[in-house]
């Protein structure tokens, strides 16, 4: 049943993920503009200004065509400026805009005609921009110019979309949303996760503290990626870049770090080696750029190949390395490490697939799918948390049951302590002056011939029956074996049948014997006798017209285990859990005491004794001791046949 509700839990948390996705990237697609300008002029050099006038601009030489179906290659080598020009076709009404989804460079201007209309000059490393403008009826057929100035990449790659202000501008809202709302429910999450910690024990600070660096700095790299969120908060631009470059620094380390906590520090200790290297590493990264903006972005070519490049093999070396180790851990049965190489496997498919169409088509394609690879990544790691708090709460859970079980042994034992010392100090001192009286009243009985003798004849029976208690008192007070002796569990129970079938037959039942030759314990012979004999008896009364009881024995794994079965009137629950303590019994004339000593004897005997019973249906007692050797010189018995 378990693993029914874990399974339909699994479907309906993929099933609303999927859901996720494509409603999110259903908004990404859905149209929201009238017209499109798919096609311009564009002319690049390392010798153009964004101050150019329309004039100047007409003048220049070497416009050529391109659009969306035949964009421009790559930006060649030291060109730092292009201009793109085209018509603005006719506009209806005055609530018009025109939307630039993707428009590379840092400093950007436009200008309809000589008229400029948007400029924004970027000191930051960040060349993704989504701008918005609006547009009168007055602009239709104009020519607009967009120049840019970059060090990256350059230019326009998407259709400029043109159509009703509102509109475009929930589209564009709609198509950006994505990444700052998984990066805002990343960064949310991670923080709810920081402030419980104060409700977490020092054990699992380490691995919840790692995973809130993992989610949190991933929520950071989805968030600050999107060119959404520097057209939002553009003043902040220079910030983001630095927290992108931070969280990539922690992201690693962290990562590591949950993954070792949560499957060891690997082969050779190598996980913890990664990890030690990777804090030393990004260490390095955060000295370099704070000397890096110390120096005025000078050494930036050298900081972005610290913190990209060589980051970006270290990346793939360590997601190989934790893979492989995972995988290994799965292979072994590790349920931890086969649901983060599940999660890891979804994350790779999907960032593989992006890595292909980066390379096909060119650095201008913008990765985005990658962000659910690292949501279903980071589920994965949640899952693996939360097993491990679920883990540990049902350890919580079997100590305490442990406890419990415990307490109740030792109030058990505080009981019979108490019982031995009363049984030790007062059964001698009674039994003297019972044998006296007894001696008196069996003269008396013998010389008398009248109806008094009945009389006398019952006070020796209560008399007898005072002495049979105190005696259990006697052997519960000493529960020493005695001589101990190797016992063989036929032999013994050959003796302990003839005793009890008699008595079997007069209650209408009868009792099965079935154990085997060469099962031998270490014990005394008599208490041996003595503790089955009750259990036994205790089995007889309980009988009904044609009872059972069935006896066997078989050896296990160096224990010798003896099962005595009725089909008696049984016990409920309430009954099971007082059995042995002192005084308690459900019979009529029934003192306690007797299965009491019985399980004084069986513990003397390194043994352990274990009910199961139902109201109506009938008991199973399973008794075990510790298996002996077959002493020397034993002869073989004949398997007893059953009796009745």
């Amino acid at each position: 049943m378990k693993v029914l509700f874990k399974g339909i839990a699994i479907c309906i948390a993929l099933f609303t993920v999927v859901c996720s996705i494509f409603l999110l990237e259903g908004y990404r697609n859905e149209r929201s503009y009238d017209t499109a300008i798919d096609h311009w002029e564009y002319i690049q050099s390392n010798q153009l200004d964004l101050q150019f006038s329309k004039d100047q601009l007409a003048l220049l030489d070497g416009w050529i065509e391109e659009g969306v179906n035949s964009p421009a290659s790559e930006r060649p080598l030291g060109v730092t400026t292009e201009w793109i020009k085209f018509e603005l076709p006719q506009l209806k009404g005055d609530s018009n805009a025109i939307l630039f989804d993707k428009i590379y460079g840092q400093h950007i201007k436009i200008r309809i005609d000589e008229t400029t209309v948007y400029e924004s000059n970027r000191t930051i490393n960040f060349e993704t921009n989504s701008i918005l403008i609006p547009l009168s009826q007055s602009d239709s057929s104009k020519t607009m110019y967009v120049g840019m100035t970059t060090d990256s990449r350059i230019g326009i790659q998407k259709l400029i979309k043109i159509g009703d202000y509102q509109e475009l501008n929930k589209g564009f809202i709609r198509g950006n949303i994505t990444d700052f709302i998984v990066g805002s429910a990343l960064i949310f999450i991670a923080l709810v996760m920081i402030i419980c910690t104060i409700f977490l024990n020092y054990e699992n600070l380490a691995i919840w503290l790692s995973l809130c660096s993992v989610l949190l700095s991933s929520g950071v790299i989805v968030l600050t990626y999107s060119s959404f969120t520097y057209w939002l908060f553009e003043d902040y631009g220079k910030w983001f870049v630095t927290l992108f470059d931070l969280s990539l620094f922690i992201l690693l380390p962290a990562f590591t770090l949950f993954f070792e906590k949560t499957f060891g520090v690997g082969y050779h200790a190598l996980i913890r080696k990664c990890r030690k290297f990777q804090i030393g590493y990004s260490i390095f990264c955060v000295a370099f750029m704070i000397v890096n903006e110390l120096a005025s972005n000078k050494l930036y070519d050298l900081y972005k190949i610290a913190s990209m490049d060589i980051l970006g093999i270290l990346m793939i070396v360590q997601f190989v390395v934790l893979i492989v180790t995972a995988l290994i851990y799965g292979i072994k049965g590790n349920k931890d490490a086969i649901i983060f190489s599940a999660g890891f496997i979804i994350f790779a498919i999907l960032g593989v697939g992006e890595l292909i169409m980066f390379f096909s088509k060119g650095t201008y394609y913008d990765l985005y799918l990658w962000k659910w690879g690292v949501v279903s990544f980071l589920t994965a790691l949640i899952v693996i948390l939360g097993r491990r708090f679920a883990e540990n709460h049902e350890q919580v859970v079997e100590y305490s049951k442990q406890l419990e079980v415990f307490n109740n042994d030792l109030q058990r034992s505080e009981k019979m302590e108490i019982i031995s010392e009363l049984a030790a100090s007062v059964a001698h001192e009674v039994r003297n002056p019972l044998q006296v009286t007894r001696g008196f009243l069996q003269l008396l009985a013998e010389k008398q011939e009248n109806s008094d003798k009945v009389y006398l004849n019952m006070a020796l029976e209560e008399l007898d029956r005072a002495s049979g208690i105190i005696t259990d008192f006697l052997t519960f007070a000493k529960p020493e074996v005695g001589n101990v002796t190797t016992l063989d569990i036929l032999e013994e129970f050959i003796h302990i049948e003839g005793i009890l079938v008699p008595m079997a037959n007069l209650q209408g039942g009868k009792i099965t014997v079935h154990v085997p030759n060469n099962l031998f314990i270490t014990g005394n012979s008599s208490k041996f006798k003595q503790a089955f004999v009750n259990i036994i008896k205790n089995s007889i009364e309980a009988l009904h017209d044609e009872g059972d009881i069935q006896v066997w024995a078989y050896v296990e794994k160096d224990q010798v285990y003896i099962h005595i079965k009725d089909n008696g009137e049984g016990m409920d629950q309430a009954v099971l859990e007082r059995l042995g303590e002192p005084y308690f019994s459900n019979k009529t004339k029934g003192t306690g005491l007797g299965l009491m000593v019985t399980f004084r004897i069986i513990e003397v005997m390194n043994g352990k004794i274990t009910f199961r019973s139902e109201k109506g249906v009938g008991t199973e007692v399973t008794i075990r001791f510790p298996a002996a050797k077959k002493p020397e010189g034993t002869s073989e018995i004949i398997l007893l046949k059953p009796t009745s």
